[in-house]
């Protein structure tokens, strides 16, 4: 985590309850942590576990320790990330509870043990975590800290034992009964705003009149929030109302477009969904959106009855660029020669000759290729909405040409259908027996 104007907010909040106990202000170090400070670090951390001096003062250190974090750099939060991992379960006090457990001479005695035995099994690390959490703006700090973790963890058990437990601390932290869902429109505050253009993933933010033309009369924009980061948007989901299943991406993103009429729209297009916090990878909140605000949709347009996306294909090209022979017509070594040519795709003779094989391919790998060992769809776009109930309804030749989807999927985009009344048939199907639901058309393709 750069030192942001967030992180400089956070220390800025933190200096005054670092300041209201005395002798437990550490002295400064270098950006790098020092062996000297990383020990009293240790000493500050234990104090903090054993309530040294009562509750203000360990809200004290917490606090202190917070701002020591955010003044290092990545090699000192690396040895702050992993003196905190140092404050784990003790094994074997953890083996003679087990064996309590296992030699109670009665219900009472064996619950009695139980009960310690669960409690043994929580490293005190976690009782560290929740102190930060009990900061002003703490649990931004906690999101921030689990995304220096990912980055840093590699194959370090310590570390990736530690991130594992602020996973578990966030998921708990940010269940989706707790989340407040909110429409961005063009009154919004002009910093969420400019958060949305930085956070946007699928289709980048070029200027103001971009973003002024993704939020008009005939599109929404809607996100998750937590009450405890009002300012900071969890995960966004951009919307196109239209009369019809849209096939690319740049009508909807045209600013010279004319504007269509919300209120007559048939059709709810979800063209872009971004997660905004990498310290929140791996807890999920997509599938609560998207029924969140097809709820919302439904109830503000009586006329749409569609719901579907307007998707990329991120992993296309590179698991084409695996692929062995699948195509008798065009082998996939013809295929990648093609595609290597610059705006091919401008060429008729050459787009008309990689259409079919290309669109064959690609019903191929949407439907058929899974991820090693597993019935999960191998693209990680497909996986998340046929995991939300949605089928496969079209795929679009061309839907997006902008650079970055002719490297990752050849221009190609897919409509994922949301039927109101199949999603959870869709869901169980395919989450229980890895089976994908998909229109006639898409299913054709495989056979040709």
């Amino acid at each position: 985590m750069a030192l942001t104007e967030t992180a400089a907010h956070i220390r800025s909040l933190w200096n005054e309850i670092a300041a209201a106990a005395r002798g437990i202000a550490m002295p400064a170090t270098s950006p790098e942590l020092s062996d000297r400070h990383v020990q009293r670090l240790r000493e500050q951390l234990q104090a903090c576990l054993d309530g040294r001096g009562g509750e203000v003062s360990a809200r004290a250190r917490a606090a202190e320790a917070g701002r020591l974090y955010l003044a290092l750099n990545p090699t000192g939060r690396g040895r702050f990330l992993r003196t905190l991992a140092e404050f784990d379960v003790d094994q074997r006090y953890i083996d003679r509870l087990i064996e309590d457990v296992r030699s109670a001479d009665s219900a009472e005695q064996r619950a009695r043990a139980e009960v310690k035995l669960r409690r043994a099994l929580e490293p005190p690390r976690m009782r560290l975590l929740r102190q930060f959490n009990g900061l002003p703006a703490g649990i931004k700090f906690l999101v921030d800290l689990r995304a220096d973790l990912i980055d840093l963890k590699g194959d370090d058990p310590a570390l990736n034992a530690l991130e594992q437990d602020l996973k578990d601390l966030l998921t708990s932290l940010f269940d989706v009964g707790f989340l407040e869902l909110r429409r961005i429109t063009w009154d919004s505050p002009a910093g969420l705003l400019e958060l949305l253009a930085s956070y946007e993933a699928v289709h980048e933010v070029r200027g103001w009149a971009d973003i002024k033309n993704r939020l008009d009369a005939d599109r929404r924009c809607f996100a998750f929030f937590h009450p405890l980061m009002p300012s900071e948007p969890l995960i966004f989901i951009e919307v196109a109302l239209v009369n019809e299943l849209s096939a690319a991406i740049a009508p909807l993103l045209d600013q010279k477009a004319p504007l269509g009429e919300a209120s007559s729209a048939t059709h709810a297009i979800f063209y872009s969904i971004s997660n905004c916090q990498r310290g929140l990878v791996g807890i999920s909140f997509g599938n609560a959106l998207i029924k969140r605000v097809v709820d919302v949709l439904s109830a503000e347009l009586r006329d749409v009855k569609v719901f579907s996306t307007l998707s990329p294909i991120p992993g296309f090209r590179a698991w084409l660029e695996r692929a062995e022979e699948l195509a008798p017509e065009a082998t996939p070594r013809a295929i990648r020669d093609a595609l290597t040519k610059r705006s091919w795709y401008r060429d008729p003779k050459t787009s008309d000759a990689l259409r079919e094989p290309l669109m064959r391919l690609c019903a191929h790998y949407l439907l058929e290729a899974k991820r090693p060992g597993t019935h999960r769809a191998l693209d990680p776009v497909a996986h998340f909405h046929l995991s939300n109930g949605a089928h496969v309804e079209r795929i679009n030749w061309l839907g997006d040409v902008s650079p970055r989807a002719m490297r990752e999927s050849a221009g190609m985009m897919v409509n994922y259908l949301y039927r109101l009344d199949q999603i959870d048939g869709n869901h169980e199907a395919y989450v229980g027996r890895g089976q994908i639901a998909a229109s006639s058309q898409v299913k054709r393709l495989l056979k040709r």
